[in-house]
């Protein structure tokens, strides 16, 4: 048997303490994941506000240095799933109305609260917990392999340490002008074309590719897929797509008890029961035999709302429901808000995330839609399947790599015309109750959990470390 590895992942959200999108989901899923492989597994994440926690402080005041700055961050921890979660609290940069911005837009010291993440990480590696593994996600941890290479290459407490960052979303990069550059403890030199220099600032997200040992996405379309940016271009060598899995310990309709009624592949009847509940939560008719269309989203571009936006009124005059959750751009919420008020007899919209609530739509709606611009894994449409729920999707990123056209409805032109005709496509094959069902028992028996996902990075680790 391989001998067990010690991991330290560094992100900036983690399951079930703070979310905002899929990061999130995959720092509280992977590392129970990789623990269960026999690893031992820590993760270093803020202590924001409203994360509470059992009184569970075991380091009152980790110095954290971040250019002029000196900050006494207290480490909290709590074992989940046999997983370490360690908490840096630095009340005067985490503990704030939102994790990245607030009502006026993102906050300008972003680049000193994450800095000093990534510093506070490499001082618990010191101090608490020695990995022979740092994994770094996304832009938020990008200095951690910089601060490592470039500030402890002598130091024998990292010898043999090496570091892998996973890309979540090339769409965020973490992007700084050059007058950050004195808040981070970097040499103005390494702020080069070659470095972590872009147009005349930084970018967190390109530090972390160039001195990573190696680099992952989350799917493997979608790292063919940005192979090709300038970013990541020269190091794309390093590049490998490890698909993202799903977490079926709340994910799975046979379990799941913020459904209104359990069913399973051999049981398909309460499925009807949870549509009917969710139409009635929703203020819709209840019309057990109309087809639903869920959306759980972002309502933003890159998830391809606008497209949305444009077919409701076409798919308004069928006989179909559309019930959509989500927040985030405002002219999209307004614009949602308005299809609702137009159509009450066929379209809800609830503005905001709400977890049992979206437990709800994956076990009520009979198709979920996910028309994505570009779509680096995606989860919703693994749980789609797992709830027997077809996906209607634009062929991108995780999507074409985890729905077939025998288990879901795929488009590849982004256009409003071809999102329409995929719809239709669904609703005309929901005619067929017969062979719906057996795409829907097809569905539920595709398995993305995360334990192909876990090996898969077992075997990178111990690639990258010489094991």
């Amino acid at each position: 048997m391989d001998p067990a590895m010690r991991v330290l992942h560094v992100a900036s959200e983690a399951a079930p303490f703070a979310k905002t999108g899929g990061l999130a989901d995959v720092l509280g899923a992977l590392p129970p994941a990789l623990a269960k492989l026999g690893h031992e597994v820590a993760v270093v994440l803020p202590r924001y506000r409203g994360v509470v926690l059992p009184r569970s402080r075991i380091w009152d005041a980790l110095p954290v240095h971040v250019g002029p700055h000196l900050f006494l961050a207290g480490i909290d921890e709590v074992v989940r799933q046999g997983v370490r979660y360690l908490f840096v609290d630095i009340p005067a940069l985490y503990d704030r109305a939102g994790i990245y911005y607030d009502s006026t837009g993102d906050y300008p010291d972003n680049h000193i609260r994450f800095a000093a993440l990534a510093q506070a990480a490499v001082a618990i590696a010191r101090y608490i917990f020695r990995p022979d593994i740092f994994h770094a996600h996304d832009w938020q941890a990008g200095l951690v392999p910089l601060y490592l290479r470039e500030h402890f290459a002598g130091d024998p407490t990292f010898f043999g340490s090496r570091c892998v960052f996973t890309i979540h979303n090339m769409g965020y990069r973490g992007n700084f002008p050059a007058s950050a550059i004195p808040d981070l403890s970097l040499d103005p030199a390494l702020a080069n074309p070659s470095g972590l220099g872009v147009d005349g600032g930084v970018s967190f997200l390109k530090a972390g590719v160039v001195w990573s040992d190696a680099i992952t996405t989350v799917s493997p379309t979608y790292a063919r897929e940005i192979q090709v940016d300038p970013l990541l271009a020269p190091h794309a060598a390093k590049l490998t797509g490890i698909l993202n899995g799903a977490d079926y310990d709340e994910w799975s309709p046979e379990t799941d008890w913020r459904i209104a009624a359990r069913y399973s592949a051999d049981d398909l009847s309460n499925k009807r029961e949870c549509k009917l509940a969710l139409l009635r939560e929703l203020g819709l008719p209840p019309d057990p035999g109309s087809p639903v269309i869920g959306i759980i989203s972002r309502l933003a571009y890159q998830k391809g709302m606008e497209l949305v936006v444009e077919v409701a009124p076409w798919l308004a005059r069928h006989e179909v429901s559309l019930v959509a959750l989500g927040s985030g751009d405002a002219a999209l919420e307004t614009e949602f808000r308005g299809l609702a008020s137009a159509h009450p007899s066929k379209i809800a919209v609830r503005i905001g995330y709400h977890e049992m609530l979206a437990h709800r739509v994956e076990a009520g709606a009979d198709m979920f839609l996910m028309p994505s611009r570009y779509e680096p894994c995606g989860l919703n449409q693994m749980y789609s399947l797992r709830y027997g729920t077809l996906p209607i999707v634009r062929a991108t990123g995780g999507l074409a790599d985890t729905v077939a056209p025998e288990t879901g409805f795929l488009f590849r032109d982004y256009s409003a015309e071809a999102l329409a005709s995929a719809v239709g496509a669904a609703l005309e094959a929901y005619r067929d109750r017969d062979d719906w069902t057996k795409r829907m028992l097809l569905a539920m028996s595709k398995d993305f959990s995360w334990n192909a996902s876990a090996r898969e990075f077992d075997r990178l680790y111990r690639r990258v470390s010489g094991a």
